[in-house]
């Protein structure tokens, strides 16, 4: 998960935010991930991310701010990019942070 994120924004700083890994553009958190015994998590640190990706996101088990997969079920490089593109846009859209070029 880690590569394939990095793959999407190769420039990310990695950090820890609420105890998990993630990956900051331009200051801002726009991916995490979280392993659990039953599944895996996709964190996009905002309630307003995965709202944007109802159709791709059809069949898969959410939360307001978590998108649970199978372990043995990764997520497609397309829709990891589709994720954190969406994520940018609510950064976007928020006015303080501009996308970097």
């Amino acid at each position: 998960m880690r590569r394939r994120i990095l793959a999407v924004v190769p420039d990310a700083e990695q950090k820890i935010s609420y105890q998990m890994p993630a990956f900051a553009v331009g200051g801002k958190v726009v991916a995490g991930f979280a392993a659990f015994t039953k599944h895996l998590a996709y964190l996009p640190h905002s309630g307003r991310v995965l709202s944007q990706l109802d159709r791709e996101l059809t069949g898969f088990v959410r939360t307001l701010g978590s998108l649970h997969f199978a372990l043995d079920e990764p997520l497609s490089d397309e829709l990891i990019a589709a994720l954190i593109d969406a994520k940018m846009r609510v950064l976007e859209s928020d006015g303080d942070w501009k996308r970097p070029e």
